[in-house]
């Protein structure tokens, strides 16, 4: 075999091997994030001369309500964190009050410590509970609902306001009703559905809160929107270790081929 076949197959060899254990690191760190829900578009862009397709996914709209605090709030003064929703009403004798106790114990799990008498770490995920009968569910009754259940309100609002605010809102931005399980009433929004914005206000997931397997798949998607890399800096695996796997090969290929031209010269 001459000196040119030798380097031809040491590069066949070294660089599909360099590229398997490249993309065995990627695939062994790879997670598989919350699906997005709700795409408003697409959009045809050109890249390197071919024609690509790309989903605009559907961005919640602001909205402007009264915690049980008695403070007026917006949704958009959530920065940075996993929203979790639901909606529900003082009076409920049904599902209502299982929604917020499995909703406590969820806030609860990202306490420090998980200790509800340890302080909730607020940078993480905020909670947001609709009343879908804002007549009767004043400002009064939100604060008693939400202390008879432990609710803390750092990050935690109870909300009440406009009917028809809060209504278009869980028909037209949330679309929970082509989500639930239930059907829903267009004049009485009753749900089972936790439903989940990441920090850019975009639904992530819709769960089944009366189920301890759907909440903990839940729990498990917020630690996951929170650990996820801002879209601009998002990479398929760690550069420094491409570039060491990329070394290694270029000094096997260069220790190869030196040895074989030592053969040869001494050969010679």
């Amino acid at each position: 075999m001459n000196i040119k076949a030798l380097v031809a197959v040491c590069i066949a060899v070294l660089v599909p091997l360099t590229c398997y254990l490249i993309l065995k690191q990627a695939s062994d760190k790879a997670v598989i994030m919350p699906a997005h829900y709700l795409p408003d578009r697409t959009i045809d862009t050109v890249i390197g001369g071919k024609m690509s397709t790309d989903t605009v996914w559907h961005t919640v709209n602001n909205i402007k309500l009264v915690n049980q605090l008695g403070d007026t709030v917006h949704l958009h003064d959530i920065q940075g964190k996993a929203i979790v929703m639901d909606f529900f009403f003082t009076s409920c004798g049904s599902i209502c009050p299982t929604l917020t106790r499995n909703m406590v114990k969820l806030q609860r799990s990202f306490s420090e410590g998980g200790d509800p008498m340890h302080k909730i770490d607020t940078s993480v995920v905020h909670f947001v509970s609709f009343t879908v009968d804002p007549e009767t569910d004043s400002v009064a009754r939100l604060k008693a609902y939400a202390d008879k259940y432990g609710v803390n309100p750092d990050n935690w609002w109870m909300l009440t306001g406009s009917k028809d605010s809060i209504y278009n809102f869980a028909f037209e931005q949330l679309k929970v009703d082509k989500f639930s399980i239930e059907p829903i009433d267009p004049n009485f929004v009753h749900t089972s559905r936790y439903v989940l914005l990441d920090k850019y206000y975009q639904v992530r997931g819709y769960y089944n809160g009366l189920d301890s397997n759907s909440i903990s798949q839940l729990s498990k998607d917020i630690g996951l929107l929170m650990l996820a890399k801002d879209k601009d800096d998002a990479l398929p695996f760690d550069p420094l270790e491409m570039i060491v796997f990329l070394v290694l090969a270029v000094v096997i290929s260069v220790i190869v081929i030196t040895l074989i031209f030592r053969k040869k010269k001494n050969n010679t």
